[in-house]
């Protein structure tokens, strides 16, 4: 594995100085096969300590040791120990790297003892031991501290982590508590303002028929709006009282929406190209409100206008657009206004974009594209 190299080349780096030193140094005693042999275990051990620590401690233990008391190789044999003691305890394996010191320790003392020169084995044992305790003594210690520090960042993280999730939940919940808050004062107040309006709308026309006479077409286009407008308020309001989005309209009713813009007045032409397709639900409602808030503009600050709707189906995209030839001008800059902003936040949200501005020659186009591959 990639994460073993590391390791393996500190191995092969390792029994390359061992064998080097061996050869060089004066007292060290010639290399053989077994020597090498007991280098290249040593190396092998080594390349998968990451993965098997204890067993890796076990067989480089063991291989220095042999090495050290066959060619005299000194405190160097103790390099790779102690990089294997380091590992145990890094992972953990505090026991395992505290007795693989003491083991080799032990059997380097207890080899100086008996092949050392009697006029100078106090003094070489003093300082050999004493060079060693402190590096395993290091070794261990540097384990338990690396460890300790990973645990207190992992701890840190963690606590980062659920800080983090606590404020989201605690987002979530203040927007749904919000949401329970809009839909209560939309019930209370403009739930009873369209109701009067349909109420008072639907008398009107009752008492016209009544007189044998004819509802104005006006009236009548203010009882429908005023039935659409209370079905779209109680949609609304069970999507603000759960945390689903789901919403009822769609491009397939954007026919029933002109036809009561041209009861209202606003002389309408719609025009469907390319092959109708099963869109995403966010985009076909998205594209049916850009419809609906367009022809509103035109009908609230258009004047005497004509409104086109032409609803494109492309392979990649979907293009919605409303033009009017109403009394919007270049010269007369428009000041977008919450439906617009609200309109743009809904067509680049979807990764689409819009463009609402006056025609050159006169009149408004708004021209919404949405991507079909998702958002951009």
């Amino acid at each position: 594995m990639r994460q073993d190299l590391p390791y393996a080349a500190g191995g092969l780096a390792i029994g390359a100085f061992l064998l080097g030193n061996a050869a060089l140094a004066p007292d060290a005693d010639p290399v053989g096969v077994i020597d090498v042999a007991l280098v290249l275990v040593m190396a092998a051990a080594l390349a998968v300590c990451r993965r098997y620590p204890v067993a890796a401690l076990i067989v480089v233990t063991t291989a220095m040791l042999a090495f050290h008391v066959r060619v005299h190789a000194g405190v160097s044999a103790a390099f790779a120990v102690l990089g294997v003691v380091y590992l145990a305890a890094w992972r953990g394996h505090r026991l395992a790297a505290a007795t693989a010191s003491v083991l080799f320790l032990g059997g380097f003392l207890a080899h100086d003892i008996s092949a050392a020169p009697a006029d100078r084995a106090g003094q070489q044992i003093l300082e050999r031991t004493a060079l060693l305790l402190g590096w395993f003594v290091a070794a261990n210690v540097a384990g338990l501290v690396a460890r300790q520090r990973r645990a207190y960042l992992d701890q840190v993280e963690q606590r980062a982590v659920d800080a983090e999730r606590t404020r989201e939940e605690t987002a979530l919940r203040r927007a749904g508590e919000e949401r329970l808050r809009i839909a209560r004062d939309l019930h209370d107040s403009l739930t009873h303002c369209i109701s009067v309006i349909k109420v008072q709308a639907g008398i009107a026309v009752h008492l016209a028929r009544k007189r044998g006479e004819e509802p104005e077409a006006a009236l009548l286009a203010i009882q429908e709006a005023s039935g659409t407008a209370m079905r779209e308020l109680r949609a609304t309001l069970d999507v603000l009282r759960t945390p689903s989005d789901a919403d009822c309209v769609g491009l397939t009713q954007v026919g029933e929406l002109a036809e009561r813009t041209r009861a209202a007045g606003v002389p309408v032409h719609m025009t469907v190209s390319g092959q109708p397709e099963e869109l995403p639900g966010e985009v076909d409602q998205a594209g049916y409100r850009v419809v609906q808030e367009a022809l509103t503009n035109v009908a609230r600050h258009a004047g005497p206008a004509t409104a086109r709707i032409h609803v494109e189906y492309a392979p990649d995209r979907l293009i919605v657009s409303v033009t009017d030839d109403g009394q919007a001008s270049p010269a007369r800059p428009v000041t977008p206004g919450v439906g617009l902003h609200g309109m743009r936040e809904r067509v680049t949200g979807l990764g689409g974009t819009l463009h609402a501005a006056p025609h050159d020659d006169g009149g408004f186009a708004v021209r919404a594209t949405f991507p079909l591959g998702g958002p951009e």
